[in-house]
């Protein structure tokens, strides 16, 4: 696992250097004569798949609860950025999401969660085999300029100055054929600013933005709207396409296992099992109120004509099923809630 030690955090303790004892023993002890939580550490990881996960934000959040709907249970230390995980040979190392697709392309870690436009961004996209759409961290990366400035449009903006933290990606749009004003032959410059980018026209630093936009509010209270939007984005679970030599069959075989599980536990969350009995002359009417995620479950019930059906139902449009299956005649109307499932992926 190539890479594994500058993945460390460096708050563990400096080991010193000792005389190996006569039976080989390791060299690595701190200054209490114990191994250091880093050599043990090292150690530990050696068997095991690492798994690039979001070290803060919204992004950890979501993926802590993903991970433990999929039942991946770990313990964390205070401070140290890498968790082993108890009942699967995994090892947890939290990174700063921009950090993730590197980590991921070069094969230095198996399976990673990050953003798309973070992948996007770093340059590494094509080293990169995305497993999984996760449904959080929705959001778009759109060009924005002040509501009531000149500048309305993408072209307008050529030859001016753009603030944006996406600098490879709004580089792209902006020096390539739209990049350079035809009147003063001038280039579009591209500027880098880490936080507020929403700030930069407001201070003259700049005539546009290129931002990240979820809900619009950031965007609306500082005078802005979008004029372009360059991509639209999610969290993602992503593995490369040159998987690292020391990845061993066993430790392959978790990728597709967590990626089901993921799976599962999204489904779980977006749908719910219906269950209803209808005539059965009634029941194409009903099958497209309740299509299901692959087909309904229709079974004939003792009554003559009368069938069974369950079907799984987006939870957003539960209400809204139930009124049409009951307007449509159907009878004994069931929800249930899905704690987990397996839904083929």
């Amino acid at each position: 696992m190539s890479g594994i030690s500058s993945l460390l955090p460096s708050t563990t303790v400096t080991p010193q250097a000792t005389e190996p004892s006569a039976m080989g023993g390791r060299a690595s002890k701190s200054s209490f004569g114990a191994e250091s939580t880093m050599s043990l550490l090292v150690d530990s990881l050696k068997d095991r798949l690492l798994f690039a996960v979001p070290k803060k934000g919204r992004l950890m959040e979501k993926t802590l609860e993903l991970l433990a709907g999929a039942d991946i249970k770990y313990n964390r230390a205070h401070r140290l950025d890498v968790a082993l995980v108890q009942n699967h040979p995994i090892a947890l190392v939290f990174l700063p999401a921009a950090d993730i697709p590197r980590f991921v392309a070069l094969g230095s870690v198996a399976l990673g969660i990050t953003g798309q436009d973070v992948i996007a961004e770093s340059t590494h996209s094509e080293q990169i085999e995305e497993l999984l759409q996760l449904g959080f961290g929705k959001c778009s990366l759109q060009v924005q300029v002040p509501v009531t400035g000149p500048i309305q449009t993408v072209e307008g903006l050529s030859g001016g100055r753009i603030a944006t933290s996406f600098e490879v990606l709004a580089g792209e749009l902006f020096n390539g054929k739209e990049g350079v004003d035809s009147k003063t032959g001038k280039q579009t410059k591209v500027e880098y600013v880490g936080g507020s980018v929403e700030a930069a026209c407001a201070l003259g630093m700049a005539d546009g933005i290129v931002d990240l936009v979820e809900s619009g509010d950031t965007m609306r209270a500082a005078g802005l709207h979008a004029i372009h939007t360059l991509m639209k984005s999610e969290a993602v679970l992503i593995t490369s396409k040159t998987p690292h030599p020391s990845l061993t069959p066993d430790l392959q075989s978790l990728i597709p296992l967590i990626k089901s599980r993921f799976a599962g536990v999204l489904a779980s969350k977006k749908y719910v099992y219906a269950s209803y009995n209808i005539e059965r002359k009634y029941l194409d009417k009903a099958l497209v109120i309740t299509p299901g995620r692959r087909a309904a479950t229709v079974s004939p019930l003792e009554t003559e004509g009368w069938v069974a059906v369950s079907s799984m139902v987006e939870r957003k449009e539960v209400a809204k099923v139930m009124d049409e299956l009951e307007k449509t005649g159907a009878e004994d109307i069931l929800i249930f809630a899905l704690d987990n499932c397996r839904v083929g992926v």
